[in-house]
């Protein structure tokens, strides 16, 4: 028997064997190779939960697949909360490499360990893909990180199989099919391979030293480049008292619920101003130093919020709070990243209890944590993926929330993120924003057909082929205002009026100067001084075509 066909009988045995022989049938596997029945010595004589079995499970499967449960903790779109809490339990905690195979890495990789002045032979950590080591170097305390030997075999070989078990499944198994596990395991892989890549657990330090460079209270280790290659990485050492050390804190006279605020504060700068955070912010990576500031560690998982996904994520927050229920559905189906059949009357009707629930409060009296909740039991039940980094900002969210709340039980996240969701909000409309959003609404309105009035349509065309030639057109400006307005979406009523009137402006009138102070006037006026003023364009412009009003 192949070493390959062994893993794969070894797999599906540790499977049947925890009480998921259903998912073996599932990938056709069945009376395709032999395996014990019953659960193994010691666990006989008790009864465990299904999450408890999952959890075992990945744990006899070895390290590839207690880094998968690992990132599947990340994941409230995917599991209900008790596998979350119990997947959460895996600990990436086993057996140290003999040091002698560390010092074997180290001169393959450097040419010699006397590189380091000093080298620890007992590891600070050993986790499933290396394993760090307290050393000197130049003088300075770093700790090295190193690569456990053949892991990159390992792990890619066990990644292999699990695309290939994911696919079988979706072979014969509609739930498969349904929840896209093609998708989810390509997702993981790649998460995965990312963290056996030291240089680019290098480069993100590097990049969150360079955010925090101008603030003094934030403390990123330092790469050593000259000691760090893909399978060896040195840091500058970090040395302080774990964040939720509470006697220790006490003891240090550190005011424990400013150190919430500032904490929780880091996390939002990272996601809302840099596009760019820290996705595992346990505890055990973040420590006060002797001199109060803020010690950061541990770059290996991060998440990454680009434009589009800031747009999506704004868009959802306007339309909860604004009680617009089919802007929330449209916002969570731009979202959704698996391939399945969305029953939309169904997911609107979810969409508008939630909404129901949290619409109408103020930015300062808004429950973060249970919006997301919510929104996630709802994307589980129609079998909606986000997309990684939006599950990472989300679990960013709730650990900083229960972060802050250990360190003072009267810590509200909202109080932090407000400034940062309102600079969200009025960046979905503002003028950097606007090319985008007539993109999307010309794409939006052009698909859907009969519904939009044929003057709209036309318009559009006329705007995208530059034919826009006289005032007449007014009249068609007129239609799109009544047809959006009737819509009850006021904003986006705004947005659209805007950009057909910008088109229309940019055709008609001969003063390029008069026009742009009134679109940056447009831009900053509020949603119903806009459509005043666009209402006024309208019927100025209708009267004399050589006029754009003021």
């Amino acid at each position: 028997m192949s070493p390959r066909t062994q893993r794969y009988r070894e797999i599906v045995e540790i499977l049947s064997v925890h009480g998921f022989g259903f998912a073996v049938g599932a990938m056709g596997m069945t009376g395709r190779f032999p395996f014990r029945r019953g659960l193994p010595g010691h666990q006989r004589g008790r009864t465990y939960a299904q999450p408890e079995h999952l959890r075992l499970a990945l744990e006899e499967l070895g390290p590839t697949f207690v880094k998968i449960g690992q990132i599947l903790s990340t994941r409230a779109d995917l599991l209900p909360p008790g596998y979350l809490t119990e997947v959460a339990r895996l600990q990436d905690d086993v057996a140290p490499v003999p040091v002698a195979a560390v010092l074997e890495t180290i001169t393959e990789e450097l040419g010699a360990v006397t590189i380091f002045d000093t080298l620890d032979r007992d590891p600070l950590a050993s986790a499933s893909i290396g394993q760090a080591h307290a050393a000197t170097v130049a003088g300075a305390r770093v700790v090295v990180k190193v690569r456990r030997p053949g892991v990159v075999a390992v792990v890619t070989e066990d990644l292999e199989i699990l695309q290939d078990l994911a696919a079988r499944a979706t072979r014969h198994w509609e739930v498969a099919r349904d929840h896209d596990v093609v998708g989810i395991a390509q997702e993981f892989a790649a998460t995965l391979r990312n963290e056996l890549d030291y240089l680019r657990e290098g480069r993100n330090a590097e990049r969150f030293a360079a955010a925090f460079a101008a603030d003094p209270a934030v403390h990123i280790p330092a790469v050593l480049w000259e000691t760090t290659t893909s399978r060896v990485l040195t840091l500058e050492r970090i040395r302080g008292v774990k964040i939720d050390d509470a006697d220790a804190l006490v003891a240090a006279g550190i005011d424990r619920p400013a150190l919430a605020r500032r904490a929780a504060s880091v996390l939002c700068k990272m996601v809302f101003e840099d596009g760019f955070f820290h996705a595992d912010p346990h505890p055990g990576n973040f420590f006060v130093e002797a001199d109060g500031r803020l010690g950061i560690i541990d770059f290996g998982m991060v998440g990454e919020i680009d434009d589009a996904l800031r747009e999506n994520l704004g868009d959802l927050l306007v339309a909860v709070m604004g009680s617009d229920v089919d802007g929330a559905t449209d916002a969570v189906l731009h979202l959704n990243r698996s391939g399945g059949t969305v029953d939309r009357p169904a997911l609107r009707a979810d969409l508008a209890r939630l909404v129901q629930t949290f619409s109408n409060r103020s930015l300062a009296d808004f429950p973060v944590t249970a919006l997301i909740n919510d929104l996630l039991v709802t994307l589980r039940r129609h079998h909606l993926r986000m997309p990684t980094d939006m599950a990472l900002l989300f679990k960013t969210l709730i650990m900083a929330e229960g972060l802050g709340e250990r360190l003072d039980p009267d810590f509200r996240l909202v109080d932090v993120l407000a400034p940062y969701a309102e600079n969200l909000v009025s960046q979905r409309f503002s003028a950097d924003a606007l090319p985008r959003l007539i993109t999307a609404l010309t794409h939006d309105l052009r698909s859907a057909g009969a519904g939009v009035p044929r003057a709209l349509r036309g318009l559009i065309e006329a705007l995208e082929q530059g034919s826009v030639d006289g005032p007449g057109r007014t009249d068609e400006l007129r239609a799109v205002l009544d047809h959006v307005d009737r819509v009850g979406n006021r904003i986006l009523a705004a947005v659209v009026a805007a950009t057909v009137v910008d088109g229309l402006g940019r055709a008609v009138f001969t003063a390029p100067d008069r026009w742009s102070a009134l679109r940056a006037r447009l831009v900053l006026t509020g949603a119903g001084g806009l459509a005043a003023l666009i209402a006024y364009l309208t019927r100025t412009s209708s009267r004399d075509p050589g006029r754009p009003g003021t």
